[in-house]
């Protein structure tokens, strides 16, 4: 019985959260069939198995970019690849791989989380025999 009032407990504080991602509108680029759907969020977010088995860290200086493109509401194959930088310059180049999960493709990388800052991702999809480029600002805070 204890357990189920912690799992209660969990549940109720997770609500708050999960309404305000409710709230956020997708995030996406179209570019005529081709869209691209993105998300970036702190690797410690991560299960240790699930990170265990993209082969990403889990640290509170580590954050997980997420792509998925898909061709006419399909998933597609893509080459991805950018950069990210903090408001001072400075530049990290991301190394994305590919996760493929039965009919699912996306693509992954990591970068550092320095301090509490915003970040500029620039990103280059070439899929479909094109190659489009866009750019979005994340917020990001180190894990305590």
């Amino acid at each position: 019985m204890r357990c189920l009032a912690v799992l209660l407990f969990s549940l109720c504080l997770a609500l708050p959260v999960l309404a305000a991602d409710a709230a956020k509108p997708e995030r996406k680029e179209v570019f005529g069939d081709l869209t691209v759907h993105y998300s970036a969020f702190n690797s410690s977010m991560l299960q240790p198995d699930v990170a265990a088995a993209t082969g990403l860290v889990r640290s509170k200086n580590q954050g997980v970019l997420n792509i998925a493109v898909l061709k006419a509401n399909k998933p597609s194959a893509a080459a991805v690849t950018g950069t990210v930088r903090d408001l001072i310059g400075r530049r990290d180049t991301l190394t994305f791989k590919q996760i493929k999960e039965q009919e699912a493709i996306y693509y992954i990388a990591q970068y550092p989380v320095r301090d509490q800052e915003t970040l500029t991702f620039d990103l280059k999809v070439q899929a479909a025999g094109t190659t489009n480029s866009f750019s979005f600002n994340q917020e990001v805070f180190p894990d305590e």
